[in-house]
């Protein structure tokens, strides 16, 4: 990923909220015939230190589990807000006309040496802890206890878990660092005059960076 040293994200609590918040993350491997990408929900461990570990599941019929490079590390990326930035918003633009439009965007990407859990145990406290997390806002959160034993046992064996232990985590927050403070202050509040929450999650981006 290029990554100029002013959109550079390096705290690891910044980038771990962004993965929690957006567990949806696309898997990235290298395969017998080439380079695969698959979407999955991620489930985030801080441990083992510095950078964690990442655990999600497939289909069985999924050939990544098998299908994967054991040499080159896999590579999960995780996608935050992003948006289109006007250069009608900068007050340069009114200065010197000297503008042109962009797009602001947050994102992680996450690098680790993958396995393939087949075990039917790990994979049923995986899915059930999976299943609390995203259940929990619910007044009458659905749980894996709620279906018959058989037929859970039954999908259990049609997944695989998979399993990232990280090596390294980069974190890219284009929000509009590189403009004057002027133009942040305009694009802040363009995007707060939209009604898009992709827009507002943003302004809260460009809003944090220029209260640091």
């Amino acid at each position: 990923m290029y990554l100029p040293s002013h959109f550079a994200e390096t705290r690891a609590g910044v980038i771990q909220e962004l993965i929690f918040n957006h567990p949806l993350g696309m898997l990235v491997t290298l395969g017998a015939d080439g380079l695969e990408a698959n979407h999955l929900p991620f489930e985030y461990d801080p441990q083992p230190t510095p950078h964690g570990t990442l655990r999600a599941h497939v289909a069985r019929a999924n050939p990544v589990w098998s299908n994967f490079s054991k040499d080159v590390e896999a590579l999960v990326v995780f996608q935050g807000p992003q948006t289109y930035i006007t250069p009608s918003w900068y007050a340069t633009k009114v200065q010197t006309g000297k503008v042109v439009p962009t797009f602001n965007y947050i994102v992680a990407h996450a690098y680790g040496s993958m396995r393939a859990i087949e075990d039917q145990e790990w994979l049923r406290n995986f899915v059930g802890k999976l299943t609390q997390r995203f259940e929990a806002t619910r007044a009458k959160p659905w749980a894996i206890t709620d279906a018959p034993d058989d037929f859970i046992a039954a999908h259990l064996r049609a997944i695989v878990g998979i399993e990232i232990k990280l090596t390294r985590m980069l974190g890219k927050w284009k929000t509009s660092q590189n403009r004057p403070a002027a133009d942040r202050n305009g694009v802040a509040a363009g995007l707060r005059e939209t009604d898009n929450p992709m827009a507002q999650a943003m302004a809260r981006a460009v809003e944090g960076w220029r209260s640091e």
